[in-house]
């Protein structure tokens, strides 16, 4: 019963006295929405990113704190922090690691806006970042520089397939003091084990695996230690990067789903790399698995399988044209960017002349839950649509 019968009905509307019976226990995480945190004493109040309490919305809610807690727990880290998006969690590292007068090195089949990153916006800020070879493996130590703050893995690459020698290469990094960062997308967090291969810092687009479904937009950042779990923390505060919690709820629901789907897209992928591997216009399959993809044997030796994604690059004779009618052709997949979803897509990068892409046209196929036959006769028909040079 409402005792408060004097106060207006607007008032009541707004700060109602009802309380909800405890107790409500359900398989899925509740979604928390809300900006301000309210104290019960004023000795109470802070304003600090700490993850053992609440003091205002964009430093968590029950939700995204969910989230972070699972990610960590499922990559082995010292804990996580969850940004608006895989470009903003690179960001967050970047500027975690480095301040103007910093050197950076980056594998040169890292991610393109990674890129676009270094040369667009951190050289104004005085970071310099400077591309090396990713099959380096150890001889990395030879471009660490004293001013050298953060060196970047990422593995395999996004489009060329190369997979580092990352182990060699936190070897090297650690020996001079530097920090190793991995964006471990490809791998969900879990076919390559980040941490036990002592890299400091991992991050994933959660818009991918994790999501699974291609309807939202999530990034994560993982420390390995205390330190950089503090680094992390102070900078993902300044840089104001609050996220959804409703966006952080359909994470938590791909999470729950993760490993039935990314059996079922290696064995896909497994399958129409295959038939891809048969047809005399294709010069070269990349996909960490197959024996002659660069760095097999880092694969074979240190990750546990593999995903959606690979990359095709056609013979000398079929040109960018062929390759425009080709990738037009494809009915069931479908044109655009990013990966680990329900549907297969397609990418070309018709102007990329760097790694394996060199010998001819690339490209990049993301296997979805689609049945493989179907996707190895979509690849047909439009392969034979589309002629030759």
């Amino acid at each position: 019963m409402n005792d408060n019968k004097k106060q207006h009905w607007h008032t009541t509307l707004v700060q109602p006295q009802v309380q909800v019976p405890a107790g409500f226990k359900a398989l899925v995480p509740a979604i928390h929405r809300g900006s301000t945190v309210v104290f019960e004493r004023l000795a109470d109040v802070q304003d600090n990113w700490r993850q053992d309490h609440y003091t205002y919305g964009l430093y968590g809610t029950p939700t995204t704190r969910e989230l972070a807690l699972r990610i960590a727990e499922l990559e082995g880290a010292h804990g996580s922090f969850i940004t608006p998006g895989g470009q903003a969690a690179i960001l967050l590292v970047y500027l975690a690691c480095c301040r103007a007068g910093s050197h950076v090195l980056l594998p040169d089949s890292a991610y393109g806006p990674n890129r676009e990153l270094a040369t667009d916006l951190l050289a104004g800020l005085g970071i310099e970042v400077e591309p090396y070879d990713p099959l380096a493996g150890a001889n990395i130590a030879t471009l660490i520089r004293p001013n050298t703050h953060l060196v970047w893995c990422e593995s395999p690459g996004s489009i060329t397939m190369e997979v580092q020698d990352v182990p060699a290469i936190v070897a090297a990094a650690h020996q001079a003091g530097v920090p190793v960062a991995l964006d471990n997308t490809y791998a969900a967090g879990v076919y390559f084990d980040a941490f036990a291969h002592g890299v400091d810092i991992s991050l994933q687009a959660l818009t991918k695996y994790i999501g699974g479904h291609s309807d939202l937009l999530l990034g994560s950042v993982s420390a390995g230690g205390a330190q950089w779990f503090e680094r992390l923390g102070a900078t993902h505060r300044l840089l104001g990067l609050g996220v959804s919690p409703d966006d952080c709820a359909l994470a938590l629901r791909g999470l729950e789903t993760l490993a039935v789907r990314l059996e079922r897209l290696q064995a896909s992928a497994l399958e129409v790399v295959g038939w891809c591997k048969q047809q005399q216009a294709i010069a070269r399959v990349l996909h960490p698995a197959l024996p002659d993809c660069p760095g097999h044997d880092h694969w074979q030796r240190d990750f546990s399988g593999s995903s959606s994604l690979f990359s095709i690059v056609f013979q000398p004779g079929f040109d960018q044209a062929c390759t425009t009618r080709f990738v037009e052709g494809l009915r069931l997949f479908k044109l655009g960017f990013s990966w680990g979803g329900t549907t297969s897509l397609v990418m070309a990068y018709p102007r990329l002349a760097r790694g394996p892409a060199r010998a001819g046209q690339l490209v990049r196929l993301n296997i979805g839950l689609e049945a493989p036959a179907d996707l190895i006769a979509d690849l047909a028909q439009a392969l034979a649509g589309a002629g030759s040079a």
